[in-house]
């Protein structure tokens, strides 16, 4: 393997902070979703609902989730950094090798809480094309 400078895990920065901050919006949509869920059933307790705040309960947590390894990589990458800075390259090389890792997970838990979007926006487009047929 070639040497591990200090541009290399900088040039993570960027990208997790990209990362960071589409997570960020998903949680703050979430957010919303919910106090508008809680008002709904505040007003009428549908069975519907109560799938919908499961869902995005489950939704939410995957999104902290993917929030905890993010965060967790570019931590990585800093001690990475650090570790070349005093001359510690075998073990910033691990490290970095880690936060490589810690990434991953966190973009693999992304790719599962979209396909449970993507399931809870067929249910509501199930309904709506239901819906249709009967008028």
């Amino acid at each position: 393997m070639e040497q591990l400078t200090l541009t290399t895990p900088a040039l993570l920065f960027s990208a997790i902070s990209l990362i960071m901050l589409a997570y960020t919006n998903r949680f703050l949509a979430y957010a919303s979703i919910i106090r508008n869920l809680r008002d709904k059933y505040l007003e009428k307790q549908e069975e519907a609902l109560i799938f919908q705040m499961k869902n995005i309960k489950q939704r939410l947590n995957l999104t902290r989730w993917m929030q905890i390894f993010g965060i967790t990589s570019l931590l990585f990458c800093v001690i990475t950094m650090f570790l070349i800075y005093v001359g510690f390259n075998k073990i910033a090389v691990w490290c970095f090798g880690f936060g490589l890792i810690l990434l991953m997970i966190s973009l693999l838990i992304l790719i599962k809480e979209i396909q449970i979007s993507t399931y809870a926006l067929n249910v509501h487009l199930r309904d709506i094309e239901e819906d249709l047929k009967n008028k």
